[in-house]
């Protein structure tokens, strides 16, 4: 049991080791990288996906953050509300 437990602690961490690892194996003395030349049209374009991608993130996040907000908010309402039932007061 205890050699299943490390390997599956060790699996994703030497996934992750390769998958960090295999820019730098692909990677040519010239430069150029697996892309082929970057010219400044690929720099620009590679550049306007960045800017675009982080408020996009901002965006995603932020609403991922006021969905769950609302659900904890609707939780507590209805656990405020079950704790004033007299139906729930009391034992026997």
């Amino acid at each position: 049991m205890a050699v299943m437990r490390r390997l599956i602690t060790a699996l994703p961490t030497f996934l992750v080791a390769f998958a960090l690892l295999a820019p730098v194996a692909l990677a040519q003395s010239s430069g150029e990288g697996t892309w082929g030349e970057a010219d400044d049209r690929t720099v620009t374009n590679s550049g306007f996906i960045v800017i675009a991608a982080f408020p996009l993130l901002i965006l995603l996040l932020t609403l991922l953050q006021w969905r769950l907000e609302k659900r904890k908010d609707a939780r507590k309402k209805a656990a405020k509300a079950r704790a004033g039932d007299t139906v729930w007061r009391g034992g026997w």
